[in-house]
């Protein structure tokens, strides 16, 4: 083998393995966070519409740079928080104007699977539907709770969409913050020291919040209000209204 041709080689594997190793930039689902949604975490799907080519260039960094072991563990879970937020927004812009993210229907037949089980989210050589980013990658490698107020799933009940992309260096704050606005949201939450009437989230995932106790001694870590440890526990209707502006 000419000495040219090895070092080639050796240069395209180092090359290869360095651009693995670097955490991608949420610059531009930032950008776009910042102009398309309100304070309130209402979407307006038309303006990513109109900002499609930029979307679609932050869409393609996602799906060429999935996360490597060099990565940690905060940047690992900020790329899948933001994978499933923008795949979201960019599933519902493709089929808007809707009523309800449950509108879309797999093929147009309304008793096979969900809007949740299509296989459209393209991320290295495999490809995801939101399930699968939920529950095999986040819940699962993850344990993280609290990202159940991260991820957004277009819909009025959700946790609110933040108008700023998730990021390495600020994830712990921001995961605080959307459990603490999330509970504070008297329209989602209904908290006194004695009745709780809470997100059908927590009846759902039950388990995800009772790691590391009960699911009232979770919720006293960031709600206002402090919780009775016998509390009666209802849970609020889940609305599907599209959370559009």
């Amino acid at each position: 083998m000419k000495t040219y041709t090895l070092l080639a080689i050796l240069f395209t594997t180092y090359m290869s393995v360095h651009s693995q190793s670097k955490a991608v930039s949420h610059d531009i689902f930032d950008g776009l966070l910042k102009k398309h949604v309100n304070a309130q975490g209402n979407v307006n799907y038309d303006g990513f519409k109109k900002d499609q080519k930029t979307f679609d260039t932050y869409l393609d960094i996602l799906s060429k740079n999935e996360p490597s072991a060099s990565w940690s563990t905060s940047e690992q879970l900020a790329y899948w928080i933001n994978v499933y937020n923008a795949f979201t927004i960019s599933l519902v812009t493709k089929h808007y104007p809707i009523a309800s993210i449950k509108d879309i229907r797999p093929g147009g037949i309304s008793f096979i699977n969900s809007v949740w089980d299509i296989k459209f989210i393209k991320i290295g050589k495999s490809t995801y539907d939101l399930n699968n980013i939920e529950h095999s990658i986040l819940r699962k490698k993850f344990s993280e709770p609290r990202i159940h107020f991260a991820i957004n799933c277009a819909s009025y009940s959700c946790p609110k969409l933040r108008n700023e992309a998730f990021v390495a260096a600020r994830l712990e704050e921001q995961l605080t913050d959307a459990a603490q606005t999330f509970l504070a949201d008297k329209n989602k939450n209904e908290i006194s020291a004695n009745k709780i009437v809470i997100s059908k989230i927590f009846d759902w995932f039950g388990g995800d919040f009772k790691k590391k106790g009960s699911l009232i001694d979770f919720l006293n870590k960031y709600a206002v209000v402090k919780i009775n440890p016998k509390a009666t526990i209802g849970y609020k209707e889940y609305l599907w209204a599209l959370n559009k502006q």
